[in-house]
C-alpha cells in the first residue's frame, strides 16, 4: 500500500494565537513535479437541475455557490486547500486506513475541499456538506496524475472558521469529527482522532463491530480502530513549535513553521515536495477581513507568501494559473493520464529560475532571497495594519492586492 504524502495542516486559536485571531496553515506535499495554481471563482447562482463536473464524476449543483480562492494541483477540479468569502478555510490530507481506498472513480478528497468551501458559510456547514456528499457519492480514484499506477487514499480534513475548527477523518463513507475552539491542533497523513468525538457517521460503531475491529466494551478510539500501525499520535512535529510561541502565534510564526525542513514539516524528499503553501488569518471580530497568504510555488523556504482578501470584483491573476487544455486534457480523456502536458504557469517558471540561481550561485541567490523576504515582510506589515486599524477597509484598496504582489515578485525574478 502506497504511503500517503506527508502534508501538514495547523490551526491556532487564542490563547495560543495573537489576541482575537485564528491562524490556519498548510503545506501541501505532492509528487515533486506537480504544479499547483492559485485560482479564484466568484460567487454564482445556478439553474435548477444543473450539474457540476468534478475531477472524475458529475454531481448535482446547488442553487448558489460562495466565492472561493483555491490552491490546487492544476490537473484536477478540486483543491488541496483554500478559503471562501465567509472566512471558512478547508485543507485535505491523504491518509491510509485498514479499509482499502477505492480505485473506482468517485469524489476525491480534494473535490470535497472545494465543495465544502463553495457550499458552507461556516466550518460546521462545510463539514455537513462534505459528509453528506461522501455518503451519497463515496470517495475514490487516482490521487496523482499518473497513467501507470492508481494511487488511492482515504481523506482527513481540517475545517476552520473565525470561531471553531473541525478535524474530520474518514474511511470509505464512514467518518468521525472533533470540534476545536482553543489551543493548537495539527493534522497530517496519519489518523489523529482518539476518544474525543463530537460528531460521527450514525452507523460507524456498528460497522466496525461487524468487521471485528472493535468489541464494543472498550472506549471507542477512532485512530486505534482504523489505523494500520501504532504511530498515529507522533505525526505533528510542528505543533510544539507553535505552542512554544506562548500566545503569540501570528501569520509570521505560522510561515516560519511551514518553512522548517529540520522538523519535516517542509517536505523535500526523493518522492515528495511541498508544492504549495497557505496561511490564513481569521479575526474573530467579523468587522475585520480575513487575510489569506498563498505561495503558488514549491518549497515555502524558497517562496514568498502573498496576501489575498475577498472583495467584490477582485482582480484575477493569470500569472499563477496553469494553461487550460479543455476537453483535450489527458486528465479528462479515457484512459486517463496517457501523457503529461506542461502545466507550468508564469510564476512557476520564474520560480524555477530563482531556485536554480539559489543552487548554483549562492551569493546572487541569497541576495535575491533577502529581497523577496523583504517584499513578503512589507506585505505582512501592511496586512497587520489593516487588521488593527479602526476604520473600515475600503475594498478598492485591496482589489488588486494579490495581483500586484505576484506582479512585483515576477519583476524581481526578471
Amino acid at each position: 500500500m502506497a504511503a500517503a504524502p506527508p502534508s501538514y495542516c495547523f490551526v491556532a486559536f487564542p490563547p495560543c494565537s495573537k489576541e482575537g485571531l485564528v491562524v490556519f496553515g498548510k503545506n501541501s506535499a505532492r509528487p515533486r513535479d506537480e504544479v499547483q495554481e492559485v485560482v479564484y471563482f466568484a460567487a454564482a447562482a445556478h439553474d435548477p437541475g444543473s450539474k457540476v463536473e468534478c475531477t472524475y464524476i458529475e454531481i448535482e449543483q446547488v442553487p448558489k455557490t460562495h466565492a472561493v480562492v483555491l490552491s490546487r494541483p492544476s490537473w484536477l477540479w478540486g483543491a488541496e486547500m483554500g478559503a471562501n468569502e465567509h472566512g471558512v478555510c478547508v485543507a485535505n490530507e491523504a491518509v491510509v486506513t485498514r479499509e482499502p481506498a477505492s480505485e473506482s472513480e468517485a469524489l476525491l478528497g480534494m473535490d470535497l475541499v472545494r465543495l465544502g468551501l463553495e457550499r458552507g458559510a461556516t466550518a460546521k456547514e462545510a463539514l455537513d456538506v462534505i459528509v453528506a456528499l461522501l455518503e451519497e457519492h463515496g470517495q475514490g480514484g487516482n490521487y496523482y496524475e499518473d497513467g501507470s499506477s492508481c494511487h488511492t487514499f482515504q481523506s482527513a480534513f481540517l475545517i476552520v472558521d473565525r470561531n471553531e475548527a473541525w478535524i474530520l477523518e474518514t474511511s470509505g463513507k464512514y467518518w468521525a469529527a472533533e470540534k476545536i475552539t482553543e489551543g493548537v491542533k495539527c493534522i497530517c497523513n496519519q489518523l489523529s482522532l482518539t476518544t474525543k468525538i463530537d460528531a460521527e457517521h450514525p452507523e460507524l460503531r456498528n460497522y466496525v463491530r461487524s468487521q471485528g475491529w472493535w468489541n464494543g466494551d472498550s472506549d471507542f478510539n477512532f485512530s486505534e480502530v482504523f489505523s494500520l500501525a501504532d504511530d498515529h499520535l507522533a505525526c505533528c512535529s510542528g505543533r510544539e513549535s507553535l505552542e512554544k510561541q506562548g500566545g503569540d502565534v501570528s501569520a509570521q510564526a505560522m510561515i516560519d513553521v511551514l518553512r522548517d525542513k529540520d522538523s519535516g514539516v517542509c517536505v523535500d524528499s526523493e518522492s515528495f515536495l511541498t508544492t504549495a503553501s497557505i496561511v490564513s488569518v481569521l479575526p474573530q471580530d467579523p468587522s475585520f477581513p480575513c487575510v489569506h497568504y498563498f505561495t503558488g510555488t514549491p518549497d515555502p523556504s524558497r517562496s514568498i507568501f502573498k496576501p489575498f482578501i475577498f472583495v467584490d470584483d477582485v482582480k484575477l491573476v493569470p500569472k499563477v494559473q496553469s494553461p487550460s487544455f479543455g476537453n483535450d486534457d489527458p486528465a479528462k480523456k479515457i484512459p486517463r493520464f496517457q501523457e503529461k502536458p506542461d502545466r507550468r504557469h508564469e510564476l512557476y517558471k520564474a520560480h524555477e529560475w530563482a531556485r536554480s540561481l539559489l543552487e548554483n550561485d549562492q551569493d546572487k541567490g541569497q541576495k535575491l532571497m533577502r529581497i523577496m523576504l523583504d517584499l513578503e515582510k512589507q506585505g505582512l506589515e501592511a496586512m497587520d495594519d489593516i487588521l488593527t486599524r479602526t476604520e473600515v477597509l475600503d475594498p478598492a484598496e485591496v482589489v488588486d492586492l494579490f495581483y500586484d504582489c505576484v506582479d512585483t515578485e515576477l519583476k524581481f525574478f526578471k
